[in-house]
């Protein structure tokens, strides 16, 4: 191979799937191998994380995946997606719309969550208790006025998804699948938040960040794993819009009018029109 083939091939060089005719091997596995053997939550941990999992690292992933599929047309992502799907886009259109919705704010708090739990175990790592540097980080987030993410919900005053995902993390722990050392400081912030006149639940977004933190996921994954979830819900909406007969829809139906807040219907001033020729 001369030199500049050689620079050709290295260009996309990859770890992850090699393909050749008749061949397709993913992290060395051949794929024949794979289906029918491998689970699909295994399948994902696979190819982010290079290895295979064990079954009860897959079930935690999974019940993250799971938990994180859809939250109805109030989320702004599954609306948008039901917008494109009306307006005659394909499936795959309606979804990228949807997914392309999914940021810091919306979409976002589960990689946000896991840097706070890494920033707090730091603080216990360096000798504080997992309590006062909670407290700490509460004071630093209320000094600024900013919302801690993976705690609280707009719509939910308790999170439905919180219980059943950190119930599977303790009993991880306990059985010795996590360590639990991520768990330990998750808990001490929902304990300080709890402290207040209004106390401020975990939700979704605080359980899976508990998680992946505890399955040694990079914090950066947890937003692509909840876009890989929520993803299902996206195509799941922009279907049912499909074969929705009704077109064109809006954020509202037409008979409800946006609230308009701009001047009063008004006339131009005197004089030629603008644009006329002499």
């Amino acid at each position: 191979m001369t030199d500049q083939a050689q620079e050709a091939a290295d260009w996309w060089a990859t770890s992850i799937a090699d393909i050749q005719p008749g061949e397709i091997r993913l992290r060395g596995y051949a794929i024949e191998d794979l289906i029918g053997t491998v689970s699909f939550p295994q399948m994902i941990w696979l190819m982010v994380n290079g290895e295979l999992p064990s079954e009860d690292e897959a079930k935690l992933l999974e019940l993250t995946l799971v938990a994180a599929v859809d939250h109805g047309p109030q989320a702004p992502s599954i609306a948008a997606a039901r917008m494109a799907a009306s307006c005659g886009l394909a499936l795959n259109n309606a979804m990228a719309t949807g997914v392309n919705l999914l940021g810091d704010v919306h979409g976002g708090a589960g990689q946000q969550c896991m840097e706070v739990l890494h920033e707090l175990r730091a603080a216990v790592d360096a000798g504080e208790s997992p309590t006062s540097a909670a407290r700490s980080l509460v004071a630093s987030y209320k000094s600024r006025n900013a919302f801690i993410p993976g705690f609280g919900h707009r719509f939910h005053p308790v999170d439905p998804r919180r219980d059943p995902l950190m119930h599977a993390i303790e009993h991880a722990a306990r059985d010795g699948i996590v360590e639990g050392y991520f768990l330990e400081v998750a808990l001490a912030l929902e304990g300080v938040l709890a402290e207040g006149s209004k106390p401020i639940p975990m939700n979704v977004d605080g359980a899976t960040a508990t998680i992946y933190a505890e399955l040694g996921l990079a914090p950066e994954l947890a937003r692509g794993l909840f876009v890989l979830s929520r993803s299902v819900g996206l195509l799941a909406h922009a279907r049912e819009q499909q074969l929705d007969k009704v077109r064109i829809k809006g954020p509202l139906p037409k008979s409800i009018p946006i609230t308009y807040t701009g001047p009063p219907p008004r006339t131009l001033p005197p004089g030629e029109p603008a644009g006329c020729c002499p």
